[in-house]
């Protein structure tokens, strides 16, 4: 019988034990990006990874592997000639993996390897993606990754005709293809040369292919299929184009409008603020000026790309670099930031508070109170994470604070643009950026998590109201 009653006893301690340990999938999601962070750090440490006559320090190895598994693009050594082709190759796998994130490959390895998907695993998969449903799930993972290697494989075809004919056969493709998974991952990391894409400031293929992957990295898996299916079945149904737009759902006009405000108001913020600076754009053709500014606003959206020097931006250029960096790109993409519908859902609340309209609509649709806490608590945790992260950069290297801003916000939101910062940071200031790359690709993704839980926790007292004063 004491026997019996001890076993009990056992069982009952390592019952707690395993649900203590228990991890929830936001901890497997964080954890995850982590375990990629740290294989890539061990990998590009190696003498291997490094060029002739190159040597990785510890620091640099974790720093540069941050930056591609977080997709930032900042980086402390140029990787076209600090890095050997091994080294290149691990940064662009961990591109890849960090863009389509770290479970969504692993989920469809084991698709293809036949697996059987628990519910645990669909619901691990629903969070990762950032979904409200888990139907059709694993239909959505492989349309994902088709539609992914399919924009990649026509991206790198279309850089080809450019840089076959510049770099040779072999070394062209492999350009095209870095290029193009950098670019739709929304990366910014490019093995052309320091200066980035500078030199192409003039070639309009070059420019155009580039920004068509940033954006369509940026507008989001959703968006993508559902545009896919209104277009093929308004073609079979011989509808009107404008008839095809209005049978998208909420979500996706929202998020064009969004897109194709900001790209459009940030081309002409660029282009005035910048027309006479000899410095970005100021001696180039009218063309050429619509063109980089164009690009510089795509850019700004998390891509890491640029065409003109970031440090020769005017301030009030980089004030508005800052606003579109923190917005990014749009929910459940490659892109970083809080994300265009977040940013507008706290816009528009703002803006029916002020009307005294007690509901708060966009494309008469109501937007839940739940969504719109979870908003604003998505923008707050972000505004105070670039303050605390400027300051902390601020107190240990002597920089400015537009160059200091420009960074952190860069990292934080996953952008990859600096105004010739980086490479010159000390090694706390590279640990404070490597801390706001990891939490600018981790934060929004784990904060739209916590805040989207089903169940809402009661509190066990019901309380009387306070009189609070606001305003």
């Amino acid at each position: 019988m004491n026997s019996f009653i001890k076993y009990i006893s056992e069982k009952r301690k390592r019952f707690k034990f395993e649900r203590k340990i228990r991890l929830t999938p936001t901890q497997i999601i964080a954890g995850s990006f982590f375990l990629a962070i740290l294989t890539g750090t061990l990998l590009l440490w190696l003498p291997i990874s490094s060029a002739p006559g190159e040597s990785t320090d510890f620091l640099t190895a974790l720093f540069t592997s941050t930056t591609s598994v977080c997709v930032t693009g900042l980086v402390v050594v140029d990787t076209y000639i600090h890095w050997s082709l091994f080294g290149k190759i691990v940064i662009l796998i961990l591109i890849q993996l960090g863009g389509l994130g770290i479970i969504t490959v692993t989920y469809m390895l084991l698709l293809m390897l036949r697996r059987k998907f628990t519910l645990g695993d669909r619901n691990l998969l629903q969070d990762a993606f950032n979904l409200d449903t888990r139907v059709g799930l694993l239909s959505f993972l492989v349309s994902v990754f088709k539609g992914t290697f399919a924009i990649e494989a026509i991206g790198a075809a279309l850089y080809s005709i450019v840089f076959i004919p510049e770099f040779g056969v072999a070394k062209g493709i492999w350009i095209s293809v870095f290029n193009s998974v950098s670019a739709f991952c929304n990366a910014g990391i490019d093995i052309l040369g320091a200066d980035s894409l500078a030199r192409y400031n003039s070639n309009p293929l070059v420019m155009t292919v580039t920004m068509v992957l940033i954006i369509l990295g940026g507008l989001g898996y959703v968006v993508w299929f559902d545009i896919y299916t209104s277009v093929r079945s308004g073609i079979k149904s011989r509808y009107t184009p404008v008839k095809i737009v209005r049978r998208f759902r909420e979500h996706t006009r929202l998020v064009l409008y969004i897109t194709m405000t900001l790209i459009v108001l940030g081309a002409a913020m660029i282009f005035i603020f910048e027309y006479g600076n000899p410095g970005t754009i100021g001696n180039m053709t009218t063309g050429d000026k619509l063109l980089n500014s164009l690009f510089q606003s795509v850019t700004f959206r998390t891509a890491g790309f640029s065409t003109i020097p970031q440090q020769n931006l005017r301030d009030v250029s980089c004030i508005a670099g800052y606003l579109l960096m923190f917005i990014g790109g749009s929910p459940i993409g490659t892109a970083g930031g809080v994300k265009t519908v977040t940013v507008f859902i706290v816009v528009m609340n703002a803006y029916s508070f002020i009307c005294g309209r007690d509901e708060t609509v966009i494309l008469k649709r109501k937007i839940s109170e739940a969504l719109i806490r979870k908003a604003a608590a998505i923008v707050a945790v972000s505004v105070m994470a670039v303050f605390t992260m400027t300051v902390f950069l601020l107190a240990t290297n002597d920089v400015t604070v537009t160059d200091g801003a420009y960074e952190v916000i860069s990292a934080l939101a996953t952008v990859g643009l600096t105004r010739g910062l980086t490479p010159v940071l000390n090694n706390a200031g590279r640990v404070i950026i490597i801390i706001a790359m990891y939490l600018g690709r981790i934060g929004p993704i784990s904060m739209a998590l916590f805040f989207a839980k089903t169940k809402i926790q009661k509190n066990g007292v019901s309380f009387a109201e306070g009189r609070f004063y606001v305003g």
